[in-house]
């Protein structure tokens, strides 16, 4: 029984991936073939430095930082994310400085065929599509294809929703996004009154849809009355001198 036991612990101990030494995130990662890889990504990557994390399509890709932490953890290294980073982004090879590829410096005014990089669609997604880190890529584009005002950097479009279907290959453009609806018509919404320190609560009924941040008008079914709320959840809105807040400040009132 015991040499059975002793067996077992030594199969298991073979099957799972031994843990390496810590590794660390290298500054400025870059790939050259589309494939990155755990060797492109950290330092002394061993034996998982050929593991692929992910594909790149444009001159840049960004990765989850908890997706990655979990692929190396998986290929036996041990990277705690001292940073506390929440995306990596990765440039093509021989591309310029991570600060560029974050914010796309301006064409030459008057350059016959000057381009610069703008965020574009990875793939093409769908009205009320949540964009994803790998939904969008940097690529250069003719200057006047530009949108004035784009979004410099895709922290800013990762996590909104998009307003209507979008091809892969398109600019992106504030316009196309919005913040993610969180209420919809006729759906049974919780509003909270809150007035210094004083929280009071009524249920009623969304009389449109709402995301983070908007008006909602809520029917309250007892009364009749309609109640000038603010989205800030799912089923979740607030009134009365906190709404004015919870239209730039929504996450202030979602866990209350």
């Amino acid at each position: 029984m015991i040499r059975s036991f002793t067996l077992a612990l030594a199969v298991v101990a073979l099957a799972a991936p031994a843990l390496a030494g810590p590794v660390s995130l290298l500054p400025d990662p870059t790939d050259d073939d589309g494939r990155v890889t755990l060797g492109e990504l950290f330092d002394d990557a061993g034996a998982a430095a050929h593991v692929v994390v992910g594909q790149r399509a444009g001159a840049t890709v960004v990765f989850e930082a908890a997706q990655v932490q979990a692929v190396a953890r998986r290929a036996g290294l041990d990277w705690a994310n001292p940073q506390g980073l929440r995306r990596i982004v990765v440039r093509e090879g021989g591309a310029a400085p991570a600060e560029a590829a974050a914010r796309p410096a301006a064409a030459t005014v008057g350059r016959p065929g000057a381009t610069v990089e703008v965020l574009t669609y990875a793939r093409s997604l769908a009205a009320g599509d949540i964009v994803q880190p790998e939904d969008v890529v940097w690529s250069a584009v003719q200057a006047h294809q530009a949108p004035a005002g784009g979004p410099q950097d895709a922290d800013q479009v990762v996590g909104l929703s998009a307003r209507r279907a979008l091809r892969a290959g398109a600019v992106v453009t504030s316009r196309d996004l919005a913040s993610p609806q969180v209420i919809a018509r006729n759906d049974m919404v919780e509003v909270a009154y809150i007035v210094g320190g004083v929280e009071l609560t009524v249920t009623g009924k969304a009389t449109r849809n709402a995301s983070a941040g908007e008006a909602v008008p809520v029917l309250n079914v007892q009364s009749g009355r309609t109640i000038d709320a603010v989205a800030v959840a799912p089923g979740r809105a607030v009134a009365g001198p906190a709404a004015q807040v919870a239209r730039t400040h929504p996450q202030q009132f979602a866990a209350r």
